[in-house]
């Protein structure tokens, strides 16, 4: 989860830089609910607070409005999409691969420990989210999207 906050942060710094200030908040908000995730990971069961911060089902619905929301303003995919059609893209989908393993460790966990089964499905959502995210970030500034092409341009 740190690492993921970490890249979160830079990505957010991006968006800033970008005059993305809709997409910085979020990216805020997103950081402020990872260290809550990670809280109560790192806490026993029987140590957690009934009052300790934790993600919560609103959260991921959260996510999903923003998905949505976000998804109207693009053009519908025709094919994969490569990172990097901007230096915010790449961040994002940085971030998305690094929630990917984190939802992979998290899965793991639980089968040894109690993991509640919200931080799973924020996880998974949170990477969906980041990568129509860097979507609407290369949309909104103009960068180009690079399609995936099967026969790559380097073997003609």
């Amino acid at each position: 989860m740190d690492e993921l906050n970490s890249f979160l942060g830079a990505a957010r710094v991006s968006a800033t830089e970008a005059r993305l200030s809709p997409l910085a908040a979020i990216l805020l908000r997103v950081q402020h609910e990872l260290f809550n995730l990670g809280s109560i990971l790192a806490t026993l069961p029987e140590d957690v607070h009934p009052q300790q911060a934790r993600v919560t089902d609103a959260d991921v619905a959260q996510l999903e409005s923003e998905i949505d929301r976000m998804n109207t303003e693009l053009p519908p995919l025709r094919s994969f999409v490569l990172p990097g059609g901007g230096r915010l893209n790449a961040e994002l989908n940085i971030c998305r691969t690094v929630c990917r393993r984190a939802e992979r460790a998290t899965v793991a966990l639980g089968r040894v420990e109690s993991v509640p089964p919200e931080a799973i499905r924020y996880l998974n959502r949170l990477s969906d989210a980041l990568f129509v995210f860097g979507r609407w970030a290369s949309h909104v500034t103009g960068a180009p999207e690079t399609l995936w092409n099967r026969t790559s341009p380097a073997r003609g």
